[in-house]
């Protein structure tokens, strides 16, 4: 069979490149578009001994695309136990293997980080091989402060349980990324807006997939939007932006400044969205202070 361009460019790649040392390389797969994959990374799947995957008929996808045929062999939180002496002694034979979830990158929300642990312990090289991750995605894409952030992976599936960990959630003052699965997505929403109150959240679906969905709101439409509507499908991130507790830290002379600087780079409805996310002050509050900060400058009183 003739090889596509993609392909041609994996057999390349594999070719030219000097050998890779033996170790575990963390490998990061697409998190839904199977172009996002890097040319090192179908080269280490390729060069591998075995695939270390939590289901083998989802990598299997992804290799066949490629024209790879090592060996998958299954590991996940119900076979981790038994699965990781095996993938152990493989290390202690000298050979690569590699390690992939089902989407992104490994050890974020997947029992890999015990298995990384455990090669780190026996003394064997563990390597990162980065790329696509739906944690990143989503917060890029959010239109939120991400200079810093939280990552709170999935969320208690019972209720009270939940809005028990919500409540500790309340007391972060910057972004707070959370995994949430389709059919419990309603239910967390509703939970998130009656303990965190009007803060700026965003829903994203299916990031890089063709209905890719990036829903922006506060928290209280958000939630009630999900409820009419019904439960999306796919998989779902939720970006939640830091609360009204964060405007407290500022002076009102520093809300000023801020921005003025901001309506500077990016004009006056842009600078009080994004002071609204970063503060959970109300943007139409901060759009009208804009203005009449505006005209105070423009009239050469500073309010001092």
């Amino acid at each position: 069979m003739t090889a596509s361009p993609d392909n041609a460019s994996v057999n390349a790649a594999i070719a030219n490149a000097p050998a890779d040392p033996p170790g575990l390389y963390v490998v990061a797969t697409p998190i839904g578009n199977l172009a996002d994959i890097s040319l090192r990374a179908l080269r280490v799947l390729a060069r591998a001994g075995v695939v270390a995957c939590e289901d083998t008929r989802v990598t299997r996808k992804l290799m066949t695309r490629y024209g790879l045929s090592t060996p998958l062999l299954s590991y996940h939180e119900h076979n981790a136990e038994a699965r990781r002496p095996e993938l152990i002694g493989r290390l202690a034979e000298g050979e690569i293997v590699a390690l992939v979830s089902d989407a992104g990158t490994p050890m974020v929300s997947d029992p890999g980080s015990r298995l990384v642990m455990a090669a780190i312990e026996e003394g064997h090289a563990v390597f990162s091989v980065p790329g696509a991750s739906a944690l990143l995605a989503a917060l890029v894409v959010a239109g939120l402060p991400c200079d810093r952030f939280w990552f709170e992976g999935f969320l208690p599936p019972k209720q009270a349980a939940r809005r028990a960990r919500i409540a500790e959630l309340a007391r972060i003052d910057g972004p707070v990324v959370i995994y949430e699965a389709p059919h419990r997505v309603t239910a967390a929403l509703a939970d998130l807006a009656e303990g965190l109150g009007d803060r700026p959240a965003v829903l994203a679906r299916e990031l890089t997939k063709r209905f890719e969905t990036v829903l922006r709101a506060p928290l209280p439409e958000l939630a009630a939007s999900l409820a009419a509507g019904g439960s999306p499908k796919g998989e779902i991130v939720l970006v939640i932006g830091p609360g009204a507790g964060d405007a407290d830290l500022l002076s009102d002379a520093e809300i000023d400044d801020r921005l003025a600087d901001l309506a500077a780079d990016m004009g006056v409805k842009r600078a009080a969205a994004q002071l609204a996310a970063e503060t959970g002050l109300r943007r139409s509050d901060l759009y009208r202070r804009a203005l009449e900060l505006g005209d105070r400058r423009a009239a050469g009183d500073d309010g001092e």
